[in-house]
């Protein structure tokens, strides 16, 4: 029997998702589940792992049985992840020795402040600033808090991964513990210029390197999965987190093209060639994958709370019933009536990188209402976008002259359209919103020679609907000088 899919597994924040994919790059089947969000403390986020692996079984076994495809049609198997969120698990039994850390969880700030001295050896090996957000400090967490933590990781008897990582080692019944280069350069312990883990960086958080996962191309066969998992045995072929996923699927091959996925948060990347370069305007510098030997990198501005601020209106709030009707509730209003959202309830990204920033509405009046507070939710998205490319246009010298974008946000056309309106030049939606699911497929697809190259990729990305501008740019700029003004009023809310 022909192969004729390549299957991805797409493992996000809130759900797992799969995809086949076709000769044609197209999607003809996908299956997604949401699993539980876990908030222990203000600024925590937990996810259980053995829940993410659950469901991502799951709807890789549902996609199959929906398009009715057997495991020797399968070509290879994609894997595309939320980064940074950390995972501890037993070597023997493979059994997590606790929930997982996740991205957008806070609660190793402290460790960042006390380890603040270290920040720009840190940068200059990692392309990373010393965050919370990334995966070095929560490894340490995890091993200074869990009782005999440390101890066992010392004796070799714990493993360290990112979900990809997770994900890999389930999927081939423990044999591979394995990691790409596009996840690995996201941990604070990888040195992105040596392409290698750093001795200062493991030494600096006391993580041993036997806890660490090999680190492979991100287009390569990594193993085969069990036969009873999905009904034979099907090569890994690809992998890369999510982001680097995105920009893959759109497409941007060439050095300045870049895009903005609109998910849980919104992260805006641009290609930057073979040749690492570090930010002086608050952004990242990462890997954006490594095929066949050569490495290409990028600058990254990542937003924490893009979408997640729409689940908020709906799961906290409660003034919307899902996040379709953040757009209809946004347009029952002509504009925001001057009230400004600032989600950082998990503090703000780049460019800020303030910890200590929390959420915050302002500028109510009395005639304030649910219409004008979801506008402005919509709007902060766009607004904190326009923030991060701003800054990528001063590192890179390279001017936007149309900006990619994906996810599930953009079949909001209001947020689209003011994207465009806030940034000043054309906002182009891919023809297929999923473009992370597609990135890992077409990674694992090039590994298995399902599709030739990069060249033959690119003729199969397709535009979607495109929003020009039509602010007046005298607008344009007093909104977005208000709203510097309302992140200025965020900003070091924490601080005692």
């Amino acid at each position: 029997m022909g192969k004729k899919y390549v299957l991805a597994l797409d493992q996000g924040t809130t759900s797992s998702r799969s995809i086949l994919f076709n000769h044609l790059g197209k999607a003809v089947a996908s299956r997604i589940l949401e699993f539980r969000q876990i908030y222990p403390r203000p600024g925590w986020v937990e996810h259980d792992p053995l829940e993410i692996w659950a469901t991502q079984i799951e709807t890789a076994r549902q996609v199959m049985q929906q398009a009715g495809v057997k495991a020797e049609e399968i070509a290879g198997i994609g894997i595309t992840n939320q980064r940074e969120t950390t995972i501890v698990w037993e070597k023997d039994t493979g059994r997590p020795v606790c929930n997982a850390i996740v991205w957008q969880c806070r609660r190793t700030a402290d460790i960042c402040k006390d380890l603040a001295r270290e920040n720009e050896a840190v940068r200059h090996r990692t392309g990373l600033l010393l965050d919370a957000y990334f995966s070095g400090t929560k490894v340490k967490w995890i091993l200074d808090q869990i009782p005999e933590a440390q101890k066992r990781a010392d004796a070799g008897e714990l493993l360290f991964g990112t979900v990809d990582s997770w994900l890999l080692y389930n999927l081939t019944g423990k044999r591979v513990h394995a990691t790409d280069y596009s996840n690995a350069s996201r941990t604070l312990l990888f040195n992105i210029f040596e392409k290698k883990w750093d001795p200062f960086l493991l030494d600096l958080f006391r993580v041993p390197s036997s806890m660490l996962p090999q680190v492979r191309s991100s287009s390569e066969i990594y193993g085969v999965t069990l036969p009873d998992l999905l009904g034979g045995e099907i090569p890994i072929s690809g992998m890369a987190g999510d982001q680097q996923a995105s920009l893959f699927g759109q497409s941007c091959f060439d050095k300045g093209t870049g895009k903005n996925t609109y998910g849980t948060g919104c992260f805006v990347l641009m290609n930057i060639g073979e040749t690492p370069i570090l930010s002086q305007n608050g952004l990242i510098t990462t890997i954006a994958w490594g095929i066949g030997g050569r490495l290409e990198y990028a600058l990254e501005g990542s937003v924490f709370i893009g979408g997640a601020v729409i689940q908020w209106l709906r799961d906290e709030l409660q003034i919307i019933k899902s996040a379709q009707e953040s757009e209809v509730l946004a347009l029952s209003v002509e504009n925001n009536g001057g009230v400004f959202f600032v989600p950082a309830f998990v503090g703000l990204g780049a460019p800020y990188w303030d910890m200590d920033a929390r959420g915050t509405i302002i500028g109510l009046t009395r005639g304030s209402s649910r219409g004008h507070i979801a506008r402005a939710a919509l709007e902060s998205i766009a607004f904190q976008t326009r923030d991060v490319l701003d800054c990528m246009q001063k590192d890179s010298g390279i001017e936007f002259l149309r900006l990619k974008v994906d996810g599930g946000a953009t079949t909001n056309s209001l947020l689209m359209q003011f994207q465009a309106d806030i940034l000043g030049f054309p906002v182009v939606c891919s023809g297929l919103a999923e473009t992370t699911a597609q990135g890992a497929a077409y990674l694992a697809g090039l590994a298995v020679t399902f599709w030739r190259d990069k060249a033959e990729i690119a003729g199969k990305w397709t535009a979607g609907q495109i929003f020009y501008p039509r602010m007046d740019p005298s607008s344009r700029e007093r909104l977005y000088k208000r709203w510097r003004k309302a992140t200025d009023r965020a900003q070091k809310w924490q601080t005692e």
